[in-house]
């Protein structure tokens, strides 16, 4: 037997422990944002959490000794990070913290999870890729399963807040819209993360500059929730993952680690803040699923 072929399955382990610990941390942060958001504003903790990511990724490229390359890059190409950097992390999570300051968090973020439906819609303006029929079906399934979640199975439209659902989808076309954007960027990961990240607290230095209410630097508990948010959702998460898909043999039996993030997210929901799960949001979370599966399978 080879030497490969006896690294290969070692290899395929590896990547999905990295796998399970990366959909084990986001399957935490619906529940953290709400908590963060019960101590701070979404711009507040969007900005604590940013410098927190940022932070993250300069002590990688230190560790890594990449800080000349990272600053050669950023030199070369800071108007496309400065671009970046106002979709994401400043607009995609703003709005999406300020979708979790509306809604229950079991609904914002099961909708907030169709985004790889969102990003499959947007490529054919943008990529001008076709969209087949399954993964037209694929759609219609995904986004029953938000109208179900909106509205709570009841036709009474006016208890739903619309407010709050449009910040929800809005976050996953702005989302899918940033992975697009992407898809041509040859920099490495790291670095260009870095530059994302910190050209999105210098935006975000600047709203909260201007915003009347004071950051809450004197109170821990603001700083721990913003902490977390930082290193587990921006940081250590996305670095794990991206490990994983390094470092797996078949990318597809790790891509189905995804489907339990979401099921995983709603016990915590409901154990931590004691949200009482709705039937509606099972189903809906279903049908959700079942389209991204499907939408997978036809690609």
């Amino acid at each position: 037997m080879t030497t490969s072929a006896v690294s290969a399955p070692l290899n395929q382990r590896r990547a999905m422990v990295f796998g399970l610990m990366a959909v084990g941390l986001w399957s935490t942060v619906a529940t953290a944002f709400k908590i963060a958001l019960g101590y701070l504003s979404p711009l507040h903790l969007l900005f604590l959490a940013a410098l927190t990511s940022t932070a993250v990724f300069a002590t990688l490229l230190l560790w890594q000794g990449r800080v000349r390359e990272t600053l050669a890059l950023g030199r070369r190409r800071w108007l496309f990070y400065l671009a970046q950097g106002a979709l994401n992390p400043f607009t995609y999570y703003w709005v999406l913290f300020a979708a979790y300051d509306q809604l229950p968090a079991q609904q914002a973020q099961a909708i907030n999870y169709t985004w790889a439906i969102t990003m499959a819609l947007l490529a054919v303006p943008i990529l001008k890729q076709r969209l087949s029929a399954r993964e037209f079906v694929a759609m219609l399934i995904a986004y029953s399963g938000v109208v179900l979640i909106a509205t709570g199975g009841q036709w009474n439209f006016s208890e739903t807040n619309w407010l709050g659902i449009g910040l929800a989808v809005l976050s996953t076309l702005l989302w899918a819209l940033y992975w697009l954007i992407n898809t041509k960027n040859t920099d490495a990961p790291i670095p260009a993360m870095f530059w994302c990240f910190a050209f999105g607290c210098g935006l975000l230095g600047i709203a909260v500059a201007l915003d009347p209410q004071a950051l809450p630097w004197g109170q821990w508990q603001a700083l721990a929730a913003a902490a977390y948010v930082g290193l587990f959702e921006m940081g250590i998460t996305f670095l794990l993952w991206l490990t994983a898909m390094r470092t797996a043999e078949k990318t597809a039996q790790l891509s189905m680690l995804i489907f339990l993030s979401p099921f995983i997210s709603l016990l915590l929901i409901y154990f931590i803040l004691g949200e009482v799960i709705q039937l509606t949001t099972l189903f809906g979370l279903s049908l959700i699923c079942l389209g991204l599966y499907l939408q997978r399978k036809s690609t």
